[in-house]
C-alpha cells in the first residue's frame, strides 16, 4: 500500500501515527467517559498543521493535498473517533466551504485562524425535516437594511459549540425560484453567522451513543442578523455547492471509517496473541484468526476504495460515485470490525477503557452521517442509470 504514497505522504502518516500513539490514545478513555472537548489535543494538532493540509500557503495552509488529509484521519481515528470526525469537520465543513465559494474577503478574515486549528467552524444544514431532502429546509433568511434577518432551527451540528468556534455557515431559505418544469421551489442559499451574534443560541450537547469526546449540538436563530456580504457563495447555490463540499467529505469519513477499521484489527492482533485459554494463546484457534483475517480484508479494501476516490479528485476527475463507494464500504468495514473486534475481546470488550469498546459505540454513526448507507446505495444506483 505504502508504494501507492509519495515519501512526503508516507513521513505524513507514520508522524501522525506517533502523534496519534503517544498523544491522543493515552487521554482518550478520560475524555470520552467525561463527553468532554479536548482542547489540548486539538491545540498540538494545530501547530502540527493538520488542519491546514488541503488549503494553499497563502491562506495560512500546508499546500498539501487531500489525501494528506485521509491519511492523517486514518491514522487518528485508530485509537480515537472524536478526535477524528473534529478534524475532518473542521476541515471539510468548517473551512472548506469558505476557501470553495468565499469571496477574497471571506478567505482573508476567517481562514488563517481556522487552518491554524486556533478556531473552529461548523456548517449547518440538517435540520428536524431536513438534510438529505433539501425540500424539507425550513430556517428562513431575507434582508432587511442589507442584513440578512434568519430565524430557523439546524440539529446535530458539529464544531458549534465549542470555546473555540469562530462561525457557523447555516443553509437558509432565501426565497423561491422556477425549476425547469415550471414548479416553484425553494431557493437555498448559506451564510456566514459569527459566534455569538445576537439572536443565534447553541443548545445544550447531545447525550450520545458515542462520539463523546467531539462538540455536537442543536441550533437555534431567532431574528439572527447578520451583514448582507455573509452570504456564501452564489445566492441560491447554497444547497448545491454543499452536495459538493458533501462529495469530498465522503472521501475523508471513508478514511476515518478506515483507520477505524484498521484500528480494531490492530487491538484484536495484539489482544489474541496475548490472551490465553486452554495453555494457548487465542490466536492459535482458527475460529479467532480467521475472524481477524477477514477484518483485515475489509480494512485493505476500504483503504483502496478511498485511495482510488481521492486520486480521481485530486486528478481533476469525476469521483461523486467513487467517494460514495468509498464511504458505502468504509463504513461497513468499521462496524463489522468493531463488531467482531469486541467478541473477540470477550467481556473486555465491553469495557468502555478499551479502544475497541468506544469503536463499538463510535463507528454506527458512521453508517449514518454525511449520507446515510441507503443515500450511497441511491447514488451508486443512479450512476449505473437505475432509477
Amino acid at each position: 500500500m505504502t508504494q501507492l504514497l509519495s515519501e512526503d505522504h508516507q513521513a505524513l502518516a507514520e508522524s501522525v501515527r506517533d502523534f496519534a500513539e503517544q498523544v491522543i490514545a493515552p487521554v482518550s478513555a478520560e475524555h470520552d467517559a467525561a463527553h468532554s472537548f479536548p482542547y489540548e489535543v486539538i491545540a498540538q494538532m494545530g501547530s502540527m498543521g493538520l488542519f491546514g493540509l488541503p488549503f494553499p500557503e497563502e491562506y495560512g495552509g500546508e499546500g498539501g493535498d487531500y489525501l494528506a488529509l485521509c491519511l492523517a484521519l486514518e491514522e487518528i481515528a485508530k485509537v480515537d473517533q472524536s478526535v477524528a470526525i473534529t478534524l475532518e469537520a473542521g476541515v471539510g465543513l468548517g473551512a472548506m466551504p469558505i476557501y470553495r465559494y468565499g469571496t477574497e474577503e471571506q478567505k482573508q478574515r476567517w481562514l488563517p485562524d481556522l487552518l491554524s486549528g486556533q478556531r473552529l467552524a461548523g456548517f449547518g444544514l440538517t435540520e428536524t425535516d431536513a438534510g438529505s431532502d433539501a425540500s424539507g429546509t425550513k430556517t428562513t433568511a431575507r434582508l432587511d437594511g442589507g442584513e440578512w434577518v434568519i430565524d430557523g432551527t439546524k440539529e446535530f451540528i458539529t464544531n458549534s459549540g465549542t470555546d473555540i468556534t469562530s462561525l457557523v455557515t447555516v443553509t437558509a431559505v432565501t426565497g423561491t425560484s422556477q425549476a425547469s418544469d415550471g414548479t416553484s421551489q425553494k431557493e437555498i442559499s448559506t451564510i456566514i453567522v459569527p459566534s455569538g451574534t445576537d439572536g443565534f443560541a447553541v443548545g445544550p450537547g447531545y447525550d450520545k451513543v458515542g462520539w463523546n469526546a467531539s462538540d455536537t449540538h442543536p441550533l437555534s436563530f431567532t431574528t439572527c442578523r447578520v451583514p448582507e456580504e455573509n452570504l456564501l457563495g452564489q445566492r441560491g447555490r447554497g444547497y448545491a455547492n454543499f452536495l459538493g463540499i458533501l462529495d469530498e467529505g465522503r472521501i475523508a469519513i471513508a478514511a476515518l471509517a478506515t483507520g477505524a477499521a484498521q484500528g480494531c484489527v490492530d487491538q484484536a492482533v495484539r489482544y489474541a496473541k496475548e490472551r490465553r485459554t486452554f495453555g494457548s494463546a487465542i490466536s492459535a484457534y482458527q475460529g479467532i484468526s480467521f475472524k481477524i483475517a477477514r477484518m483485515q480484508a475489509r480494512s485493505h479494501t476500504a483503504r483502496l476504495a478511498y485511495y482510488e476516490a481521492a486520486a480521481r479528485m485530486a486528478a481533476g476527475k469525476p469521483f461523486k460515485t467513487e467517494a460514495s463507494i468509498a464511504k458505502l464500504v468504509a463504513g461497513e468495514a468499521a462496524m463489522d470490525n468493531a463488531r467482531d473486534a469486541t467478541q473477540i475481546f470477550g467481556g473486555y470488550g465491553f469495557i468502555n477503557e478499551y479502544t475497541v469498546a468506544r469503536h463499538y459505540r463510535d463507528s454506527k454513526i458512521l453508517e449514518v452521517g454525511e449520507g446515510t448507507t441507503e443515500v450511497q446505495l441511491m447514488l451508486i444506483a443512479r450512476s449505473l442509470g437505475l432509477s
